[in-house]
């Protein structure tokens, strides 16, 4: 019966969501079972582009470290926000959220070309959470019993966290600059006098990733129908009795 209900629970999660999850997990399971090491995954960028080796720049945002406190953090809230996004703001816009995934990890690939970063999952994780924060600005929040707050100081609350356990905020500064540009470019600048939307998904992911429009033609079935709701045949007969 548990089983059941993980496998039930598993297979109702959002489709990015649920892959992108499955592959922190799959990742850090090989580490830990020794099939791999964390140096084939980490973001070299001269291993990148002389020896070719593409892949790590999709493994650096894989890895969250070996079993532990930190990486069960990370995956909580990395199930939770990547999740809520999905389901909330992105509910119908699986293109647009796989295109907010490409934009975020285009810019912190950029970041990390010039800095001594080697995984950048808990940025990404912070960049979700920093996201779903400013788009939910009333909720309030509270961090393991300890703190009443605002959604919107919920990375900055993460980040002190992160501090007090002598992890380097780079990491988290960096995610929150990439939320906060998407947050900005997405949400803030097309409502502003002369703004514009620039983030445009390309027509290809929307193609892949988003199901196709409903005929307005057709009539689903009796049972399907909200209560109240005639069939058109049924409207055109009021509007036209005999």
């Amino acid at each position: 019966m548990a089983y059941q209900g993980f496998a039930q629970e598993y297979l109702g999660m959002p489709a990015v969501t649920r892959t992108y999850t499955t592959a922190c997990v799959i990742t850090t399971a090989a580490v830990q079972l020794e099939f791999i090491t964390p140096f084939q995954l980490y973001f070299n960028p001269d291993l990148i582009f002389r020896k070719f080796q593409i892949w790590r720049l999709i493994t650096n945002f894989l890895f969250f470290g070996p079993l532990g406190f930190s990486f069960f953090f990370n995956m909580i809230f990395l199930y939770r926000y990547c999740r809520m996004l999905e389901e909330g703001s992105f509910r119908g816009r699986t293109a647009d959220f796989v295109f907010m995934f490409l934009f975020g990890g285009f810019l912190m690939t950029l970041f990390g070309l010039f800095a001594s970063l080697f995984f950048l999952g808990q940025a990404f994780t912070i960049m979700l959470v920093y996201v779903w924060s400013r788009r939910n600005p009333y909720i309030r929040m509270n961090f393991f019993g300890l703190l009443n707050f605002q959604a919107p100081f919920l990375p900055w609350v993460l980040m002190g966290f992160s501090l007090l356990l002598g992890n380097s905020i780079i990491i988290d500064l960096l995610g929150i600059g990439v939320g906060h540009i998407y947050y900005f470019l997405e949400d803030v600048f097309p409502n502003q006098p002369g703004g514009k939307k620039l983030l445009l998904t390309p027509g290809f992911l929307k193609m892949v990733f988003d199901t196709p429009e409903e005929d307005p033609n057709y009539n689903p079935l009796p049972e399907d129908r909200p209560d109240n709701q005639p069939r058109d045949q049924d409207q055109n007969q009021q509007q036209h009795p005999q």
